[in-house]
């Protein structure tokens, strides 16, 4: 890896293309390198994982609404849409769009945190949308995905947006439309514009993830993979980009991060190093933020140490910054300890969900957060004794480069009635890599058939399932089939007519 210094530059001054943080990142989509059977193996994961949550979402409301909009917009060849039959062709980027809210409503999919965070997997609809349409095969699908995670994971690294108040889907952009140049072997000048052009129409505010959060929380990686697709259409028809975008007077560091005078470093791979930073990521055993997944394991392990929860006093949650002031009371958000919160804003509850799964002994992706489990009285009671606090070791954890030491969990106090404390800490989620049960294929396939069943027929599970194994054979014709299609009575009910469907009203 090699890292590379990013700053400000006046206009005055002499910035060449070729040493600007987009045209590094068009290079190393350019590098034709073979990719690694562990990085093949780990795609043809976050595939299926992707397509296991979004079986659990197809019928939710948000994920219904984005399907219908993409519905009126047919388009051949075009793409597939999660839930409909593989002949019902959308215009790529709507199925994009459909696919991205499907995948990210109920938070459950793969993850990076480092100096910002991510769900990394929301580069697949985007890059899998633009293969099916323009007739690539698995081969192609594969080298667009592994450029996809490697240019997200590593701006994730190198660039916080969090502390400014900047979505991250600012990093997604970017790296959704280096992967599709990847996939489509765009020519470097290309793929640079298109990565800038992404970063430019993708910077939007944390507010989508702050106070009463609502639906766009599921909408707003979908609308970094649709930009994406329409960025680098655009660059293809021969249109620029603001340029640099990151780097300018004016630009994404000068205004909108750390200033003029701040300087960022963002490894990534030199010419002919493998792109393997999907390695890196992770995903989630349980529909809740990531800081909140071992937090979930120590809760089903310290509940039976507790016994009687009437008589726990406080609670207190010692961890690191971003969980404490993300989704722990350090948020001052009232809305965290609502019982009558959204699902999005309870999903980003640490206190709620620590409650929850102390007294269920674990967590589900629907009953765990039904409005009448939120308003259980003794639920609220235990969950507003507890609170959170930022622990410096952990918050060091949290950013350390080292795997063996980077850590998201914290350490948990109980103060029973009448003084006594009982007190434990878990650094990982039970499914993470160096986990108690790390995930891995069979453990991904647990997970789809879990959450597909009752919704996926099991022959097309099994079909699905089978065109992932042979992931990297796939021809253009089979790529189609990277989806699954249910039954109409699973997609949920229709919901009111948009502009898009104007005369249906």
């Amino acid at each position: 890896m090699k890292s590379h210094h990013v700053r400000t530059y006046k206009s005055s001054e002499n910035l060449t293309r070729t040493d600007q943080l987009a045209w590094k990142i068009a290079e190393v989509a350019s590098d034709p390198v073979a990719v690694e059977p562990a990085v093949i193996e780990m795609i043809g994961n976050r595939i299926i994982d992707n397509a296991a949550v979004a079986a659990a979402s197809v019928a939710r409301r948000s994920v219904a609404s984005a399907r219908a909009q993409a519905v009126s917009h047919p388009f051949k060849p075009g793409a597939t849409v999660f839930g409909l039959p593989q002949a019902q062709r959308i215009s790529p980027e709507w199925a994009a769009w459909a696919n991205g809210v499907a995948v990210r409503e109920l938070d459950f999919h793969d993850t990076f945190l480092a100096a910002d965070y991510s769900h990394p997997g929301d580069n697949i609809p985007p890059i899998l949308a633009v293969a099916q349409h323009c007739g690539l095969d698995g081969a192609a699908l594969i080298r667009g995905l592994a450029t996809g995670y490697e240019i997200q994971v590593n701006l994730v690294k190198g660039i916080c947006l969090h502390e400014h108040k900047i979505d991250h889907i600012a990093h997604l952009g970017p790296s959704a439309a280096a992967g599709i140049g990847t996939a489509l072997r765009l020519p470097i000048e290309t793929t640079y514009q298109a990565v800038q052009q992404a970063l430019h129409v993708t910077t939007t505010t944390r507010q989508s993830r702050k106070g009463e959060i609502s639906s766009w929380k599921a909408y707003a990686p979908a609308f970094a993979g649709k930009m994406a697709i329409e960025a680098v259409d655009r660059v293809m028809r021969g249109e620029g980009a603001p340029s640099p975008a990151w780097e300018g007077e004016d630009g994404f560091i000068a205004w909108l991060l750390s200033g003029p005078k701040a300087q960022y470093v963002v490894p990534l791979p030199e010419k002919g190093e493998p792109k393997r930073a999907i390695l890196d990521t992770y995903t989630k055993e349980h529909s809740a933020e990531y800081q909140s997944q071992a937090l979930i394991d120590l809760a089903r392990r310290m509940g039976p140490k507790i016994g009687d929860l009437s008589k726990v006093e406080s609670i207190v949650i010692h961890t690191s910054h971003h969980t404490h002031y993300v989704i722990g009371t350090g948020a001052n958000d009232p809305q965290k300890m609502d019982p009558k919160a959204s699902r999005e804003t309870l999903d980003h509850s640490i206190m709620y969900i620590f409650a929850v799964a102390l007294e269920d002994g674990g967590w589900h992706h629907q009953k765990s957060y039904a409005p009448e489990r939120a308003a259980r009285p003794e639920t609220v009671a235990l969950w507003h004794k507890i609170s959170t606090v930022e622990d410096p070791a952990w918050t060091q954890r949290y950013h350390s480069h080292d795997p063996k030491q980077k850590a998201f969990g914290g350490r948990v106090v109980v103060t029973l009635k009448g003084g006594s404390t009982i007190s434990d800490e878990l650094a990982v989620a039970d499914a993470h890599p160096l986990g108690a049960r790390p995930f891995a294929r069979p453990q991904y396939v647990a997970k789809f058939r879990s959450l597909a069943d009752g919704v996926i027929a099991p022959a097309e599970q099994d079909r699905l399932l089978g065109l992932v194994e042979r992931l990297p054979e796939l021809t253009a014709g089979d790529l189609s089939g990277l989806t699954f299609t249910v039954d109409s009575l699973q997609l949920g009910a229709k919901g009111s007519a948009g502009i898009f469907d104007w005369s249906s009203r």
